[in-house]
């Protein structure tokens, strides 16, 4: 009875001992995770900001794919929420948002050993090279858990960091993706509206058309600010001559104005005039690297329809969206003209609505 006695004390000791030495152990953790992501800050942002998003990309479904998600009513911004049934269930709440910088989330995850609640937080940085994205999780581990980590197989640091990783790489695809997204649509045959416009010219090989007209359009508008003239519609690119062969392109940059501008000699921005006409309209939704298929579904549709493109007129190209304004480039509109002479009625029972460009 006395061994029996002293094991009882021996047992109570250790369980009193361990009870302490877990119990004043600290258990809160702290686990985040950083990617720099190739994509505007506000993409990357709308992309964690819904949760309609997460089971796409994050890593958990390929862990449990018996995971069943149940959205809010509210699934973006602050008081959104969603819920998942599966081997564990669980809930997400946002608490605070600031657009394009910070996203605060509730975590309530419902474990074998009964309900545990995390803090997650995600912050947003522009960086050279894209968005830097950083996804952490905070909390404190009740003691059963502490004693768990303790002496079991699972690394609770490490499986974060590794789902942390994963989920950030598939925010990286799943916007890179988004971002290639694009439609091109040949809208038919369309009258256009002339009018004046504000433009400078540069020649250079068709692949730098895309990088050369930033830098004329900041040129042209710039002008336009400093002499308070007014635009009164899209900036749009004049292709005034084309060489396939050299693979080079004579270009304008132009801004519509109302009236005409008479500019002091040797001025690099002058006043133009665009002639009404009629044209092919195309219209592309998307990334600017896609209007070579654009040209090529309109031109398809040219020599379908057996029209003619006029010699005299010039193809030219409407930026309907700005891309500072509307950085996710598989929302860009480009509208894209290819003058044609009419010739049949055929032609003119095509027509679709007048567009009042400039």
């Amino acid at each position: 009875m006395k061994i029996l006695k002293y094991l009882f004390f021996l047992i109570l000791i250790i369980v009193i001992g361990g009870a302490i030495y877990f119990g004043t152990k600290d258990g809160s953790y702290d686990v985040s995770d950083s990617k720099i992501i190739d994509a505007p800050i506000e993409v990357v942002f709308n992309k964690v900001n819904e949760y309609k998003t997460w089971e796409n990309w994050g890593p958990w479904k390929n862990e449990d794919p018996t995971m069943r998600f149940s959205y809010a009513e509210k699934t973006s911004g602050e008081g959104a929420s969603y819920s998942w049934e599966g081997e564990m269930s669980g809930s997400m709440q946002t608490t605070k948002v600031i657009p394009n910088s910070e996203i605060q989330q509730e975590l309530t995850l419902n474990t074998p050993a009964g309900e545990r609640n995390s803090q997650v937080y995600w912050l947003f940085e522009e960086v050279e090279g894209g968005t830097k994205v950083t996804w952490g999780m905070k909390g404190d581990h009740p003691m059963i858990d502490k004693i768990y980590y303790e002496f079991g197989d699972m690394d609770f640091n490490a499986t974060m960091h590794d789902m942390n990783i994963k989920g950030l790489e598939g925010i990286a695809e799943a916007v890179q993706n988004d971002m290639k997204e694009y439609t091109v649509n040949v809208d038919g045959v369309n009258q256009y509206g002339g009018g004046f416009y504000m433009y400078n010219t540069t020649a250079s090989k068709q692949t730098y058309v895309l990088k050369k007209m930033e830098s004329m359009f900041a040129q042209v508008k710039g002008y336009m600010e400093q002499n308070k003239i007014p635009a009164s519609g899209n900036p749009f690119i004049l292709y005034n001559a084309m060489d396939d062969l050299n693979n080079t392109v004579i270009f304008s940059a132009a801004v519509p104005v109302r009236d005409r501008v008479i500019t002091p000699e040797g001025s690099p921005i002058i006043s133009g005039l665009l002639e009404a006409g009629t044209a092919v309209k195309t219209t592309l939704k998307g990334n600017y690297t896609n209007l070579s298929e654009a040209y090529s579904a309109a031109k398809k549709y040219i020599n379908e329809n057996n029209f003619q493109q006029d010699p005299n007129a010039r193809t030219f190209e409407v930026y309907v969206t700005n891309p500072e304004e509307t950085p996710n480039p598989a929302e860009w509109i480009t509208e894209i003209y290819i003058p044609i002479i009419l010739q049949t009625e055929a032609v003119e029972d095509s027509l679709v609505e007048p567009n009042n460009l400039l």
